[in-house]
């Protein structure tokens, strides 16, 4: 048995672990990309503002990437998610602690709270749906070499 059927022709867990792992991580790029696309209606502009559209692009980029790549290429694609969502929580925690980009940002500030947890629980799921995805490719017979 391997991680895609449970043995009587129907998805296992595993594949039921990756679906939930997909959907979950585009709802929260989606969401992280959304919160940015907000604050650039509601008043950031100049580079941050710039960054903070292109974020919300990049958001929907992976979104889709992460739902619809076939599942070969998911650990890419669930990677590429883990790296740009942590890239920017680690952007938001320089912002509220050192500063960045000319920005500091205060914990009080409008969606910041919300932001750091959709944007940790991005990092948590995205992260384990590469890690499952990585697990399901290596359990895959199809790319088992013949003996």
């Amino acid at each position: 048995m391997d991680v895609h059927s449970s043995g009587n022709g129907r998805p296992g867990t595993g594949a039921a672990a990756l679906l939930v792992g997909r959907v979950l991580g585009a709802v929260l790029l989606l969401a992280m990309g959304a919160i940015h696309l907000y604050l650039v209606f509601t008043g950031f502009g100049g580079l941050v503002g710039t960054l903070f559209v292109l974020n919300a692009v990049g958001g929907v980029v992976l979104a889709i990437a992460v739902l619809a790549v076939p599942r070969r290429f998911l650990p890419l694609a669930a990677a590429l998610g883990f790296l740009f969502t942590a890239g920017t929580l680690l952007s938001l925690v320089l912002s509220l602690t050192v500063g960045f980009l000319g920005v500091r940002e205060q914990l009080d500030a409008q969606l910041v709270p919300t932001t750091l947890v959709v944007e940790s629980l991005g990092v948590v799921v995205l992260g384990a749906l590469t890690l499952l995805a990585l697990r399901a490719r290596s359990l895959d017979p199809r790319r088992r070499p013949a003996r």
